[in-house]
């Protein structure tokens, strides 16, 4: 089943993080533009035209974490957001980031 088909599995612990081979594994099945940071997270600046259109993203993106029970860190700024994913609760990357992503991925598309 593909990422994009997935749902969040709640996380409070006690699962192991992803090692670097199976993050490499994961970022293949999403955009290879996603930054990988400390093997820890995983990171993307989506741009816009104006902020208007930026925040609507930012809002459909929220409602999607809400939906999912998985959210992701967001820096705001007039055209440009930038979303860092993991998972808190074992301060690594787990499945759920990349199921987040690739959903965060169709909603980007949805404005170009």
């Amino acid at each position: 089943m593909k990422l994009i088909e997935r749902k969040c599995i709640p996380c409070e612990g006690g699962v192991n993080k992803l090692s670097p081979r199976e993050i490499i594994s994961y970022l293949k099945q999403i955009s290879t533009s996603w930054e990988i940071i400390d093997d820890m997270k995983i990171s993307k600046i989506f741009n816009f035209e104006n902020y208007a259109e930026n925040i609507d993203f930012v809002q459909k993106v929220a409602q999607l974490a809400e939906d999912e029970g998985h959210h992701p860190v967001m820096h705001v700024y007039f055209a440009r957001t930038e979303i860092e994913l993991w998972t808190h609760a074992i301060l690594g990357l787990s499945e759920n980031d990349f199921i987040l992503a690739s959903k965060i991925e169709l909603i980007y598309d949805s404005f170009n």
